[in-house]
């Protein structure tokens, strides 16, 4: 199941247990985590695309381990809502990973990188240190707005 509304989202998960957050970039997807009390996110890191089978297998790997039983996909938008070429990828990344069995849903994460990246400055980190966490931290912050989402949906 693919969706882009919390609250089926939040149907379709056992009561509890530990999401998975993706930032998906050209040549990384940040990882992040939460708890299964769904609380607090946070960054688990970044793996290195490669072809998509690959990547497909590591991330599956990760769901595994880290007993996973949701999965939190950014949704590149337009600053106006609209969907872009972006947007249209990440549909298609989130059919092809669909058959991992686990729930997606689909977040909006116009302002993650963006915030991230004004966090990064004002503690004072080099670009080189922002370039090689903002995917991670990028993930944490759209799993952290999900699950607050969750939370006010009644999760």
């Amino acid at each position: 199941m693919i969706t882009n509304d919390s609250r089926e989202f939040r149907d379709a998960l056992p009561a509890g247990g530990r999401l998975i957050g993706l930032d998906l970039g050209t040549k990384t997807i940040g990882t992040a985590l939460c708890d299964a009390g769904w609380s607090f996110a946070s960054p688990a890191g970044t793996i290195k695309r490669a072809k998509f089978s690959a990547d497909k297998a590591k991330l599956a790997s990760m769901i595994t381990e880290q007993q996973v039983v949701g999965i939190v996909l950014g949704l590149p938008l337009n600053l106006d809502g609209t969907e872009s070429p972006r947007s249209q990828s990440t549909r298609a990344f989130a059919r092809n990973i669909e058959d991992l069995g686990l729930p997606i849903l689909l977040w909006d994460e116009r302002w993650s990188t963006v915030a991230v990246e004004r966090v990064m400055i004002e503690a004072d980190l080099s670009r080189a240190k922002r370039a090689e966490r903002v995917d991670t931290l990028a993930a944490a912050h759209i799993l952290q707005g999900a699950i607050d989402g969750l939370a006010m949906t009644g999760g």
